[in-house]
């Protein structure tokens, strides 16, 4: 069995939590998750099982989508709910046109502070377990882009936001950031994420469902390769091309069709046949150090009528 599962993940379980259910529902030992929710958090989480974790790099840079409240007048040591409160302050200037003023400065490219409590690790060491001993190590600041910030509801002391960001944001951190230029401090009550890369929850199956399918049901429930990467551009081989690529031989352009539309040189592609993914690849037509195709490979999948199998 291979597959990816699009999971609402619930709260007050880790994303590890999830994958160990994955891994006894399927019967697969081998079983991965694309981007850690924290235990307090919900919403979507790609889990693949099978060869399919061959994949998951291709997931790993999507963009983000995450709808989360704040509270205002109290940060806490973990930037959310769940921490011990070290400062408070009033909140009742914050204004709707203030917030707004505030939320403009956190749009696009933007520096954040990765917290103590995080899946980090400095000398091979994570850093919530550093944080959990009451030590604090300097963190430098990494550079994350904020690609959409926008204002839900407004109910203070509670605000309600929605961010699509790039990988490596902490919508906890940014909530606190908020905070310290409100002037009155912040932090994270709940976050849910409703958008990983080209999926959305609307796609995905709450655990409990997908464990009461059980493992004969769970195979109707998953998405194949193809369908995971399904925002890069399709590029149908024929059988030529796909007997080159069983010896691990790029195809030539003209033994392809691009059905959608044109692609751009450097981009990379889904290689199809028979409606199967048998390969990922860069297009690179026309390449002088190496005549033998036009594509450059990077991942080859070898096809049956029964399984893709990643190699």
């Amino acid at each position: 069995m291979q597959g990816f599962l699009l999971i609402d993940k619930p709260a007050g379980v880790t994303s590890h939590d999830v994958v160990q259910r994955v891994r006894r529902l399927s019967g697969v030992r081998r079983v991965g998750h694309a981007g850690t929710l924290d235990p307090m958090a919900t919403g979507l989480l790609p889990v693949a099982i099978g060869d399919a974790t061959r994949l998951m790099e291709f997931l790993a840079d999507r963009e983000k989508g995450y709808q989360a409240t704040m509270c205002l007048g109290a940060q806490t040591d973990t930037q959310d709910a769940e921490g011990e409160v070290l400062l408070s302050a009033p909140w009742d200037a914050v204004t709707i046109d203030s917030l707004q003023s505030v939320l403009t400065c956190f749009r696009g490219r933007i520096e954040q502070v990765p917290p103590m409590y995080s899946a980090l690790k400095r000398n091979g060491v994570p850093l919530y377990r550093l944080a959990r001993q009451g030590i604090e190590v300097e963190r430098s600041a990494r550079q994350v882009n904020i690609f959409a910030l926008e204002l839900l509801h407004f109910a203070p002391p509670l605000v309600e936001i929605s961010a699509l960001c790039s990988k490596g944001t902490y919508i906890r951190t940014l909530c606190h950031d908020i905070g310290l230029r409100l002037g009155c401090g912040a932090h994270m009550t709940s976050l849910r994420r409703f958008r990983h890369g080209c999926f959305d929850l609307t796609q995905a199956v709450p655990l409990a469902n997908a464990e009461a399918a059980g493992r004969d049901g769970l195979p109707g429930l998953l998405l194949s390769p193809l369908d995971v990467l399904s925002d890069m551009p399709l590029v149908l081989a024929g059988d030529t091309a796909r007997a080159r690529l069983a010896d691990g031989i790029p195809p030539l352009l003209s033994e392809v069709v691009f059905p959608d539309t044109e692609c751009a040189a450097g981009t990379l592609v889904r290689l199809a046949f028979a409606d199967r993914l048998i390969a990922v690849a860069r297009f690179a037509p026309e390449r002088k150090n190496d005549p033998r195709g036009d594509f450059e490979l990077i991942k080859v999948f070898h096809s049956s009528a029964d399984i893709n199998t990643i190699v």
